[in-house]
């Protein structure tokens, strides 16, 4: 088994920033000629979250406003009693979500559905660099 790791950065503005970072997913991928693997991609940070959705204008809206209705930004958290910093709601959000996706590379193609994008959300309350692993298992 070979394993190939790589990373990039992504800027965001938080607050439930929702970024399509498949073409940066692709970059990786495709910049090694390989046909058969599984592609790991990890978002490093606790109030970060990585998943795969269509990428459209109506789930940029849906999408934020279900999490809002599961933990609110004005509700009270014991992470906002003991470290003050008022983004407790982005920690429960991004552990409901997960920070990881995988994706398996079947004969040189990413297996992605044609309205599946890979995307990063930022749920802090305030912009960020994210950074983002990308590991190859072949």
């Amino acid at each position: 088994m070979t394993i190939i790791t790589d990373s990039f950065t992504v800027h965001t503005k938080g607050n439930t920033d929702i970024i399509d970072i498949t073409p940066q997913i692709r970059d990786v991928v495709y910049s090694h000629t390989l046909e058969n693997a599984v592609v790991y991609v990890y978002a490093q940070g606790s109030t970060v979250s990585i998943t795969n959705m269509e990428f459209e204008p109506g789930l940029l809206v849906d999408l934020p406003e279900a999490l809002e209705r599961i933990a609110p930004v004005n509700a009270q958290y014991h992470h906002d009693e003991m470290w003050h910093d008022g983004n407790g709601y982005s920690h429960v959000r991004a552990s409901i979500v997960g920070n990881s996706t995988h994706i398996p590379l079947i004969d040189g193609v990413l297996q992605l559905g044609q309205w599946q994008q890979i995307i990063l959300i930022d749920f802090d309350n305030k912009a960020r660099a994210r950074k983002v692993h990308v590991q190859i298992v072949y």
